[in-house]
């Protein structure tokens, strides 16, 4: 925004615009308020019975954030389709990581939960955030310990989708975000924070 400045010298009179940057205080901004989150998760549940028979297809969540998401769209397709029982599982990535030799401390793997083969089976792979992808990856490597899928594709909540750094792509979205790298996008569930959002913080939390 330009503010307009005067300058006096002598008989001369100049009147022109100085261009200021505003100083702006960086605040945390909440992307997605709980009544917006609701309505996502349902809009992502209709866009998966749309596409998947679930007498074939098993959810499987990224741990820890994406498993999270992916149990709470078990609930929701379960509503929807009482006909049928989800598989919903849990899969740790930590020992697929393309970063865990760099890691000055060592990296603690998370539960993994897989009651069921997905030999066969059409797999929906899970994350709240897709941001570089390498997660992502990481997550096919595994996924095929536990058998070889029909096929898999990809459901997340928030798609950061100018900070890819591998060719990944999701299938089913909740929310474009466009944001800087230094920004971190938080998704808060009310099982953990009381409330359902995502939040948009200036820096990543230490």
């Amino acid at each position: 925004m330009s503010i307009p400045k005067k300058i006096e010298k002598g008989d001369l009179r100049v009147s022109f615009f100085l261009l200021v940057p505003l100083r702006r205080d960086m605040q945390n901004q909440v992307l997605i308020p709980p009544a917006q989150f609701a309505l996502i998760l349902d809009r992502l549940a209709h866009q998966l019975i749309e596409h998947h028979d679930f007498s074939e297809t098993d959810l499987v969540g990224l741990q820890p954030r994406g498993s999270r998401l992916a149990e709470r769209l078990k609930v929701h397709l379960e509503e929807l389709l009482p006909e049928n029982t989800v598989n919903c599982g849990k899969l740790d990535v930590t020992f697929f990581r393309d970063d865990i030799r760099t890691h000055e401390k060592p990296l603690s793997p998370n539960v993994n939960d897989m009651g069921f083969t997905v030999e066969n089976r059409h797999v929906v792979l899970v994350d709240d955030v897709l941001f570089t992808g390498r997660t992502i990856r990481a997550g096919l490597d595994a996924l095929l310990a536990h058998g070889r899928p029909k096929s898999v594709s990809l459901a997340v909540l928030i798609d950061r989708r100018f900070s890819r750094e591998l060719p990944i792509e999701p299938n089913y979205i909740g929310k474009h975000v466009d944001s800087i790298g230094a920004q971190h996008v938080l998704v808060e569930w009310a099982e953990e924070q009381e409330l359902d959002r995502v939040i948009l913080l200036n820096s990543k939390p230490q």
